[in-house]
């Protein structure tokens, strides 16, 4: 009988999550939350995860390489989520993830866990597998071998906006129009959205029998990583051309891939030996035992793509700078593929006055700071087939979500707090600029964000031409925004006195 992904009973079962602060069991903490469960995350560090997680879920300290620590945190659990390995420590991974497997199992079949849910990989067993496919294997049949049933899900690659994979991916294509291929891009590979690897986790929840299974797991195509890139290159409008190799060793394409992606050297070289493998679903039986219909690798990379575009739109980039601890160079912070140019400055008015200059912006009034610049700026674009400066803004007070403002078009807007723009000019990539203002009493925190979205090579090499302009451009800006709310506050006394 197929089991619905949506058949979640939220009731008094505790369930374990491991690895939550890693990149699947963050995406299903969040699910799990949202669903009501009643929920225990172990970590190493508690106070990493604990701003991260609902009041309602409890966070433990444990470390599977500890046995003794295990006891505690498996006491009073139904089913326990297992989503640990240990491919980016230095020394033998195997060996460690054996040791924290075998320490695992034996304090779940103490503690009275009816399941734990394993996330593995696929890959043939009949071939010579890559050390870390055959470690995840290994990791399930070691789980299984002391007695508790375990739900061993085997999947491929997983993509979604901040996996491993796709940025990765991201990266080559980004970065590279012209890449040198080596013949690990061909292997064949099932790929799987974020989303339909979260449905089968949480689907596992209701399948409870006394008896371990291994379910292959995978989207709808059969591709290749140069398929994929193909894919990610259409979707952001990028033409890229790969040239074949015959040999490149994993150590070369790992060192290469420290050049050019996210990925340091101990990883890529992990992640390319698995590459080699030919990764797909041979065992269809996941199909038909859970309802659930994959989606292929165009609908993944687009949802990836559409997740970010999300994020970036309800980020509040004063928190998030100040969170991270990243202060921004004069070249900008990075936010995914996201660059970013966050500045603040402290001014002794009330909010609705600070905002007052903001709202008055482009048009007539001007951006406040080397005008010519942004003259110049819009001859430019004219000559390249844009819009220019010529629109000017349909009213010099009001304004409306949509209305334009010289080259940018008011994406969003909450009177006397924030003002979104995306630029309409011709661009390799897209670009927004942001204005928000914060305080109580008589002070106000006006933060000024410039966000740029490159596409390719050549939309990172405009950020990074123009980033000297943006630093005397945007700072000067922000300082004589804030001397005009000054000048403001000068003229409206009446307000300075409520």
């Amino acid at each position: 009988m197929a089991l619905s992904p949506d058949e979640f009973d939220s009731d008094s079962d505790l369930i374990l999550l491991t690895g939550a602060t890693g990149y699947v069991g963050g995406r299903l903490l969040q699910t799990l939350e949202q669903r009501g469960a009643r929920l225990r995350c172990m970590a190493r560090r508690p106070e990493i995860l604990l701003p991260r997680v609902a009041t309602s879920t409890e966070v433990v300290a444990g470390d599977v390489l500890d046995r003794e620590s295990l006891g505690p945190v498996l006491e009073g659990v139904k089913v326990a989520y297992y989503l640990i390995h240990s491919m980016g420590a230095s020394g033998s991974f195997e060996e460690n993830d054996r040791l924290a497997a075998q320490n695992f199992a034996e304090a779940a079949s103490e503690a009275g866990v009816e399941r734990i849910i394993y996330l593995g990989g696929l890959g043939n067993e009949d071939e010579e597998l890559s050390a870390h496919l055959r470690s995840r294997q290994e990791v399930g049949e070691i789980l299984s071998a002391r007695g508790v049933p375990v739900l061993e899900f085997r999947a491929s690659i997983v993509i979604g906006s901040g996996s491993l994979s796709f940025e990765m991916i991201r990266s080559l294509v980004e970065r590279l129009p012209i890449m040198i291929t080596p013949k690990w891009v061909m292997r064949s590979a099932q790929p799987i959205a974020i989303e339909d690897l979260i449905i089968y986790l949480i689907a596992g929840l209701n399948r409870f029998g006394s008896q371990s299974r291994v379910f292959e797991i995978g989207g709808a195509d059969q591709v290749s990583y140069a398929d994929i890139m193909r894919v990610y290159a259409r979707s952001r409008g990028l033409r890229i051309r790969m040239i074949r190799v015959p040999v490149l060793t994993p150590y070369l394409s790992s060192l290469w891939l420290g050049l050019v992606t996210p990925l340091y050297a101990r990883i890529g070289r992990k992640l390319i030996e698995s590459i080699v493998h030919s990764t797909v679903v041979r065992d269809k039986s996941a199909l038909q035992e859970f309802d659930l219909e994959p989606m292929g690798i165009e609908a993944a990379v687009r949802r990836a793509l559409e997740n970010e575009d999300n994020a970036i739109a309800e980020t509040r980039w004063s928190d998030a700078l100040s969170s991270s601890g990243a202060l921004p160079a004069w070249t900008g912070v990075q936010f995914g593929r996201r660059m970013i140019d966050s500045r603040s400055i402290e001014v002794d008015v009330l909010p609705a006055v600070a905002f007052q200059p903001i709202q008055r912006i482009g048009g007539d009034t001007g951006w406040y700071a080397c005008n010519w610049l942004w003259h110049l700026r819009g001859i430019l674009d004219l000559l390249v087939g844009g819009v220019g400066m010529r629109r000017g803004r349909a009213h010099d007070e009001n304004l409306r979500v949509g209305d334009t403002i010289d080259f940018w078009r008011v994406e969003s807007y909450e009177p006397e707090h924030r003002l979104r723009l995306i630029a309409e000019m011709k661009l390799p990539g897209r670009a927004w600029l942001e204005f928000e203002v914060t305080g109580n009493g008589e002070s106000s925190r006006i933060t000024q964000t410039a966000i740029y979205d490159p596409v390719g090579l050549w939309g990172r090499i405009y950020w990074y031409a123009v980033c000297p302009l943006h630093y005397f451009v945007f700072s000067g800006m922000l300082r004589n925004i804030a001397k005009a709310a000054l000048l403001n506050d000068e003229r409206t006394p009446a307000e300075t006195s409520q």
